[in-house]
């Protein structure tokens, strides 16, 4: 690892040339178990060291951007915040316990960070996040948002500078009020604002509990008079705890039972009150709807850690819950495909014809009947259904054969729902408009 900017290294970390893949992080620092010389670390110099060894981890993983899928980005945040909460200073009242949060809000509001403008504009960011509650929450999403712009270094360099720093950090027993430490520390940091991070930072919903972040998808889907979940509140989650057959939900094979419902049309539903999906629902009738979801499932296939006290509070509830491993019509996962994150149905293309300008849902039949009597030879190709319009695209290459603008969005919730293999009538030219009740 070379040194950074400010030429420094820490003791006893080799200078080695860029691209170098480290065997692993303690292998920097300690010589292998089996050997008889052991060093002897302070206290105050482990976190330090694990600091350093979390970056070269995440450094060896290459030059692309570091994403929340990262092995070692857990582990650094986690060093990280208990370096930044190491010898604080609590209130003499003890009123209020203080966090490193709560020191950065208080340097953005008394100072105005003339020097550093983005501070007061990331602070803000950061209160305005409706999933966070806590000061841990907020300090958490603030560390994530200062990585994604490169800012962390400049950030805590500012912060140290403040006449109040003794006031917050004990100087004896923190790495930020140490000067012995401090410097140290905040070397790494410029070489952490060197990265590249690409943390999603609406995953943010349990930055409150755990570091541990959830895999979350986003589920989209046409008006219709019933989506097909059955939801329960479980300390302000709504889980979906049944998907029934036929319903549209399963049809699309995105929602599964244990999933969590996080957004409806980016609306927050974190800490949501019992009834409060449906309101939100009612708000959006007779239009397209995005739901944003957090899986059960982990990155691993195993239960996302955090979820197990609500899954424990809700099989009490719900004796019969069961967790759904996947879509339970797998057979006809064939016949759809995803492609930049939308769903695509494949179907067969039989023509087109022109009904004119005007007119309601009648037109349809009139206008099926039309394609079907030009007796053309069927073609398989991939339909993009999106709010206000539908694109037809060519099998194989995805290019797009066909496009058919609305005035305003239209669905037909059960068109794709007959059987494994749909035909579609081609480019029917007119407006039809069904009405759709959530």
């Amino acid at each position: 690892m070379p040194p950074s900017r400010s030429g420094f290294a820490p003791p006893g970390t080799p200078l080695v040339a860029p691209g170098w893949d480290p065997p692993g992080a303690w292998a920097v620092f300690m010589p292998p178990l089996h050997s008889s010389r052991r060093p002897r670390l302070r206290q105050s110099a482990l976190p330090r060291r694990s600091t350093w060894a979390s970056i070269m981890s995440m450094q060896a993983a290459g030059n692309d951007p570091i994403t929340d899928t990262s092995l070692h980005l857990s582990s650094f945040c986690e060093v990280l915040e208990m370096i930044l909460r190491k010898g604080l200073i609590q209130p003499v009242l003890g009123f209020k316990k203080r966090d490193y949060w709560t020191c950065l809000e208080e340097f953005s509001q008394q100072y105005n960070c003339v020097r550093l403008p983005q501070l007061s504009v990331m602070v803000e960011k950061t209160n305005s996040c409706e999933k966070l509650l806590s000061a841990q929450g907020k300090g958490r999403y603030f560390l994530r948002l200062s990585l994604n712009r490169k800012s962390l270094g400049a950030t805590l360099r500012h912060l140290v500078s403040t006449s109040r720093l003794q006031e917050w950090y004990d100087p004896h027993g923190s790495v930020l009020g140490n000067e012995d430490l401090r410097e140290p520390f905040l070397s790494l940091m410029l070489v952490v604002s060197e990265m590249s991070f690409a943390l999603d930072l609406e995953n943010c919903s349990f930055l409150d509990e755990s570091w541990l972040l959830p895999v979350c998808h986003t589920y989209e889907t046409v008006p219709c008079s019933e989506l097909g979940m059955e939801l329960r509140y479980v300390e302000g989650r709504i889980f979906v705890t049944e998907v029934f057959p036929g319903s549209q939900t399963e049809v699309d094979e995105v929602v599964l039972t244990g999933d969590i419902i996080d957004e409806i049309n980016g609306i927050s539903l974190r800490y949501a009150v019992s009834g409060q999906a449906g309101t939100v629902l009612g708000n959006f009738k007779g239009t397209p709807l995005s739901f944003r979801l957090i899986r059960w499932k982990w990155h691993d296939g195993s239960v996302y850690r955090p979820l197990l006290p609500y899954l424990k509070v809700l099989r009490e509830k719900v004796p019969s819950f069961q967790l759904q491993e996947g879509p339970r019509h797998l057979e006809s996962c064939e016949d759809r495909c995803l492609q930049d994150g939308r769903l695509l149905y494949r179907v067969r293309y039989l023509g087109q014809g022109n009904v004119g300008s005007y007119g309601g849902k009648e037109v349809l039949d009139r206008g099926i009947l039309m394609v079907l009597e030009q007796h053309l030879p069927p073609k398989e190709v991939m339909l993009d259904v999106k709010e206000t319009e539908v694109i037809v695209k060519e099998k194989e290459s995805y290019k797009v054969s066909n496009r058919k603008v609305f005035a305003r969005s239209t669905a037909t919730p059960d068109f794709f729902s007959q059987g494994p293999m749909n035909d579609i009538g081609g480019q029917i030219n007119g407006n039809a408009a069904t009405s759709n009740q959530l």
